[in-house]
């Protein structure tokens, strides 16, 4: 700890200064910065966020005690104020103050040091009676509720008492009289709850105070917004004492809120709201409607000018958008707070571009201002940030894709598809999903399930098609077609609103704002693009880029559009989900003989090629990496209706029951699968294999330039590898003589079981390249079904068992050091061996700025998060430069 725990501002100068946040918090640094820049600032003081740790850890020191006593004292000669004194007293404010801002968190009292008799001296030096009793009410209130714990709707029903009882339709009708009366009334409810007195001693009311903020810092919601923003490793709050200015002194004083730039937008317009005889807390209650900044230049523009000329210094001097609090007493103005501002995806994009061109940032710094969950608002549609506050959700899950989405409820993709056709907003409302449900969740604004988790089916096909999706939300009871939540009842056809970015179930319709995409946007990215390709490690340039997991045409045309440089992950199971390719699909699964086999392969391998040539036309020179089949076969087969697949295949449906029952297993996430699948029927990676590069001669003969990459899936030991490596080269040899033409391709392996992490060597031999499927190797490390994990996570995580859901943000300690041996070892064989990671890791900040530092060469996501990936790889570079 620092020997100093208090540090003086006022008279322009201040102890601190911006750099201090860690010690000041925001709101202490940034007044001390204000002071020192000769800005007009109220005389104060900040006690460190040492202090608040100590405060929790059982109280103050004797030597913090000092030095507030001190700094009291300090305060008083300042201002020629006294507290308590009858003819000058001195008012503070205190306030909190993080080092991360945490607007509205944490708690704030005004004008204490009032009593039953310094309010009379107010009275009399301000010659304004009202105002005094006005600012008496209102720090018996908030004291009583921020301090004290006595609900403020108690203080308000006695307030609005007073104002029917007169017929008064504004606070500021109430008289002088009026105003004492409810002062009285105040002090009655005060002693009803608290059993004692409203305190007289002003030096009693600021330690009580004091403690209260301090306290504030563990409150319900400040707890909960640091958990929501992930707000980690703070000391606690500072405590800000400031000598009080006063805009409820009359018709010449004043509060407001003002931005340098539109948060909404991020134009360069002055944006703010104020009120004339008020005091902040009316501005941001919403008890008056404040005016507009811009009417301030008419109404008093020599303040309004003053007010411009410190907004633009404050931005030059921060080089980013500000947030300022200011108050007028009696035609002076005073800066109350100033931060870098909260805003929107639009106004971050928009604001690193402008101050660029306007000289004040670099492009990388504009990068680094910018976080990858702003730019992911710019992707998707969301709840009206406006009404957002007002609603109450009914339910709440995961939030495994992001977006809002509203319309009918339906409980069968064959509902979605129907009503879907006949222009009517639908969501899908499922258990769980399957690759069965294709249709219906491409028909669906949205999809909600009762189970799964991050990385279940809807969650990764939702995020795939760019979809909203709410996973394993318990509280939905689905029975036929109807749900319940809680003591709420849905029938299909009733609406709901699905926030995917929260996790959020809302009842009803909800308004959704749909944020558009600018040229901003495309300059801001092809800086981080300019980032990538120029990395470097050890002085040699090795680039990092973002591929798109991708899996039709259309698909492969948005990761193109959203700036992906290949695909990373064409998965050939998501192939079949159309009606008639899972017919023959199914028909080659439950064929009884390998005659049946093939012939059902035949008819599959000629509308595999189509799909092939189709993404290789559109992402014509560039890589694409295709991943053999990899899930259990029986996913693909139909649960009880089995009489149209019998009648195809001239089968008995017992019999075909038989067949599929065979097919199950009791863990078939460790089963019948990926590589395995290819060891024991060859048939299928051969017809695979075959159409893969028969599509890519066709497309090479047509002037389309192909790299066609083959990835053998769930690899567990060498020689499944080396077995299916050397039959698809053979496959390939013969393709090529029957062509009379070779094109380039490699052959690779997804790294997805711990014991191929561990015998990376061993396996690099026969690879090319090797991708990380993080989702399974999540799930193998942690033993953790990846569909279940909503069952328990959450409270893994609320009792700190894990810091983040692993199948979110990938598991450095865990799963991350199997990832560090593998690349290690397979380096030693091939130095070069090109590395990427392909799960839903791909698209997430803090694991891609960990496969960066690792040594990986790529990354790949679903097409809505390249943008995102693409942000988060350039700030990864930037902030790992050696």
């Amino acid at each position: 700890m620092s020997n100093k725990y208090v540090y003086f501002f006022g008279e322009g100068s201040a102890e601190g200064s911006a750099s201090m946040k860690h010690l000041l918090g925001g709101k202490g640094a940034n007044l001390a910065e204000m002071t020192n820049l000769g800005i007009p600032v109220p005389p104060g003081f900040t006690i460190s966020t040492e202090v608040c740790r100590d405060y929790a850890n059982g109280g103050y020191s004797t030597d913090v005690v000092k030095e507030i006593e001190n700094n009291i004292l300090k305060l008083e000669s300042v201002t020629g104020k006294k507290f308590g004194d009858l003819s000058n007293p001195l008012l503070v404010s205190v306030r909190s103050g993080a080092a991360i801002s945490m607007p509205g968190m944490m708690d704030t009292v005004l004008n204490l040091g009032l009593n039953s008799q310094s309010v009379n001296a107010v009275a009399s030096i301000s010659g304004n009676p009202r105002f005094a009793w006005d600012s008496y009410r209102r720090f018996i209130q908030m004291f009583g509720d921020v301090v004290m714990g006595v609900p403020h709707s108690q203080f308000e029903e006695k307030l609005e008492s007073i104002k029917a009882f007169h017929k008064y339709e504004s606070d500021t009708d109430l008289k002088v009289d009026d105003l004492k009366e409810l002062v009285e009334l105040y002090k009655i409810v005060y002693k009803n709850k608290t059993n004692e007195d409203f305190p007289e001693d002003p030096l009693k009311q600021l330690w009580a105070t004091i403690g209260a903020v301090f306290g504030s810092w563990d409150n319900e919601r400040a707890i909960k917004y640091r958990s929501i923003n992930k707000i980690e490793g703070l000391l606690g709050t500072a405590v800000n004492v400031q000598s009080m200015v006063f805009g409820n002194y009359g018709d010449d004083s004043g509060t407001g809120v003002c931005f340098s730039r539109d948060p909404s937008t991020g134009e360069n317009y002055f944006y703010g709201e104020y009120l004339m005889n008020a005091q902040g807390e009316d501005v941001v209650a919403g008890i008056r409607t404040p005016q507009k900044l811009s009417t301030l230049e008419t109404g008093n523009p020599s303040i309004y000018n003053e007010l411009l000329s410190v907004k633009n210094r404050l931005e030059n001097h921060y080089r980013d958008m500000q947030d300022m609090e200011f108050t007028i007493e009696k035609g002076k103005l005073f800066l109350l707070q100033t931060r870098n501002g909260k805003r929107t995806g639009q106004a971050a994009v928009r604001v690193a571009v402008d101050l660029v061109s306007e000289g004040l940032l670099t492009k990388e710094e504009a990068l680094m201002r910018v976080t990858p969950q702003q730019l992911d608002q710019l992707l998707h549609p969301m709840i009206d940030p406006k009404i957002l506050n007002s609603l109450k959700p009914v339910a709440k899950g995961l939030n495994a894709s992001p977006g809002a989405a509203c319309g009918e409820i339906v409980f069968s993709p064959e509902d979605a598809e129907a009503k879907s056709a006949q222009g009517r907003s639908v969501l899908l409302v499922r258990r769980e999903t399957s690759p069965e449900d294709i249709g219906g969740m491409n028909a669906a604004e949205g999809i909600l399930t009762a189970t799964g988790g991050m990385t279940s089916h809807a969650a990764v096909v939702a995020r795939g098609m760019g979809k909203p999706c709410v996973a394993g939300c318990k509280a939905v009871e689905i029975s036929g077609k109807a749900m319940k939540i809680g003591k709420d009842y849905f029938k299909e056809g009733d609406i709901i609103t699905i926030d995917g970015s929260t996790g959020n179930v809302y009842s009803g319709k909800c308004n959704l704002v749909y944020p558009t995409l600018t040229g901003e946007l495309k300059e801001f990215l092809s800086w981080s693009d300019d980032v990538r390709s120029n990395a470097e490690r050890d002085g040699v340039k090795t680039g990092f880029d973002v591929r798109a997991n991708a899996d039709l045409p259309i698909d492969a045309k948005r990761a193109l559009e959203f700036g992906a440089v290949g695909i990373g992950l064409c998965r050939t199971e998501h192939m079949f989900f159309d009606e008639e390719k899972l017919e023959h699909f199914r028909r080659m699964i439950v064929a009884d003989s390998l005659t049946e086999r093939v012939d059902a392969l035949q008819t599959i391998k000629e509308m595999q090629i189509k799909d092939f040539i189709g993404i290789f036309e559109v992402m014509n020179n560039l890589p694409v990496t295709i991943r053999l089949l990899d899930p259990p076969l029986h996913e693909f087969v139909p649960g009880d209706e089995l009489g149209s697949l019998a009648k195809m295949l001239h089968k008995d449906v017992d019999e075909l029951k038989v067949r599929i029952e065979s097919l199950k297993e009791q863990n078939p996430m460790l089963g019948h699968r990926g590589c395995r699948l290819g060891i024991t029927y060859p048939e299928i990676y051969d017809m695979q294999v075959e159409a893969i590069i028969s599509g890519a001669i066709e497309c090479h003969n047509r002037g389309i330039k192909v790299f066609p990459e083959i990835m053998i899936p769930l690899v567990g030991t060498v020689n499944e590898l080396k077995i299916l490596r050397e039959r698809a080269i053979e496959v390939i040899d013969k393709i090529f003589k029957e062509f009379s033409c070779e094109i380039q391709y490699k052959i690779g392996t997804m790294i997805e079981i711990p014991r191929a992490a561990l015998t990376a060597d061993e396996i690099a031999e026969y690879a090319d390249f090797f991708s990380f499927g993080t989702n399974d190797l999540t799930q193998m490390t942690f033993g953790y079904s990846r569909d279940d994990v909503g069952s328990f996570v959450p409270e893994y995580l609320s009792k700190k068992i894990l810091k983040e859901d692993p199948f979110q943000v990938l598991d450095e300690d865990g799963v991350g050091k199997l990832i560090k041996i593998a690349v290690d070892k397979g380096r030693f064989v091939k130095p070069q061996l090109k590395m990427s990671i392909c799960g839903e890791h791909g698209g997430e900040a803090k694991s891609i700025e960990f496969v960066y530092k690792t040594g990986l060469n790529l990354v790949s996501c679903s097409p809505f998060r390249v943008p995102l990936a693409r942000l988060a790889g350039a700030q990864s570079v930037i902030r790992n430069r050696i």
